[in-house]
Parts: structure tokens; C-alpha cells; sequence
């Protein structure tokens, strides 16, 4: 059974930083493509990241390149969400999914339906 756990939400100032955990249960993070997803209030879900199975290849939105990085602990079977410089827009609930691929396109990527989804954590950016 794949379960999804988010953690490491909260509230911070424009400027700081947060770590996001997703910790994966049911199947091995090497061998799925996993992703991270952020909704704000009354706006469309959209993809933030996402790391290929496989060679770890990764991608961004170009909203969030060069702060944001995603990373993998293979022992922990837990991915990472590393936000720094946080701005009043990166507010968001965000959920890390599996069971998707992703692809390269121009200076960002496309991404799958995913099958599994996390819960959800809030961020919240503000002073």
C-alpha cells in the first residue's frame, strides 16, 4: 500500500527557509518518479518539482529555480523539499505525489497524471 507523509510546513518570513519531508511507504523511491505540488488558495494545483526514478534527474519550475531543491535519502526512502528565499507567493498547501513521469520542456517540465498523493502540508510566507 503506498502512503505519502508530508511534513515541515510552517509559518515563515519572506527571505527564510524551509525543508519539506515526504516520507514514502509501500514502494522504493529509486525505482518511482516522485514530485512535489503546491495549491494556493482559489489557484490551480501546479507541479513544483520532480525527480525521475532511476538516474535522480530533476526539474523545476522556473518560478522556483535556483531556491528550491529537491533531493532523496534512499536509506530513509524520504524526500526532500529544500525552500530557500521564500516569497509571499511560494503560500501554498504542498503535497508530494508518485506513480507520475516527467519530462523536459524548454527551461521547465511536464508531468503525468500521478496515482498517489500525499496529504499536505501549509506553507505560509509572510511577515
Amino acid at each position: 500500500q503506498v502512503q505519502l507523509v508530508e511534513s515541515g510546513g510552517g509559518l515563515v518570513q519572506p527571505g527564510g527557509s524551509l525543508r519539506l519531508s515526504c516520507a514514502a511507504s509501500g514502494f522504493t523511491l529509486d525505482y518511482d518518479t516522485i514530485g512535489w505540488f503546491r495549491q494556493a488558495p482559489g489557484k490551480a494545483r501546479e507541479g513544483v518539482s520532480c525527480m525521475a526514478k532511476g538516474d535522480g534527474r530533476t526539474y523545476y519550475i522556473q518560478s522556483v529555480k535556483g531556491r528550491f531543491t529537491i533531493s532523496r535519502d534512499s536509506a530513509k526512502n524520504t524526500v526532500y523539499l529544500q525552500m530557500n528565499s521564500l516569497k509571499p507567493e511560494d503560500t501554498a498547501v504542498y503535497y508530494c505525489a508518485t506513480g507520475l513521469e516527467c519530462y523536459p520542456h524548454t527551461d521547465s517540465y511536464y508531468y503525468t497524471e500521478p496515482n498517489y498523493w500525499g496529504q499536505g502540508t501549509q506553507v505560509t510566507v509572510s511577515s
